[in-house]
């Protein structure tokens, strides 16, 4: 179906506002209904935007946000993993170290204050793959 020009032109709007969003305020607790009512739209215009423009969800750009910046935390440091959990927006430790895992193949604490594993392309998916640095 074709969208009007107005329609697709609102849509990317709209995913710009809220990628914006989660960019500043990854660390907080984010909601889908709370950004689309900060931007004045409906939750349904805000994950069709999601979709239509970004090719993704909330959910997941407010993943890709935090693991991203994890990676950063734990690369650069030795802030131990609770703490960095806490720093992206994550409560449960355990709940951050299985997201990490999933989206980079490696566990945090792998990767704290460079470690002894790189992080390079991953599978199709697009993620990063965590792999032992050769000897």
């Amino acid at each position: 179906m074709a969208r009007r020009p107005t329609t697709i032109a609102r849509r990317r709007d709209l995913f710009h506002e809220a990628v914006a969003i989660i960019e500043r305020e990854y660390a907080l607790e984010l909601e889908l209904e709370g950004v689309a009512r900060r931007i004045a739209t409906s939750r349904r215009q805000l994950q069709r935007a999601f979709a239509e423009v970004g090719g993704t969800s909330f959910r997941a750009q407010l993943a890709a946000v935090r693991m991203r910046h994890a990676l950063e935390l734990l690369s650069a440091g030795s802030a131990p993993v609770r703490e960095v959990a806490m720093t992206v927006g994550y409560r449960q430790p355990a709940q951050f170290a299985k997201a990490f895992r999933r989206h980079h193949g490696a566990a945090p604490s792998a990767l704290r204050g460079g470690g002894d594993c790189e992080v390079g392309g991953g599978p199709d998916d697009g993620h990063a793959v965590a792999r032992p640095l050769a000897a």
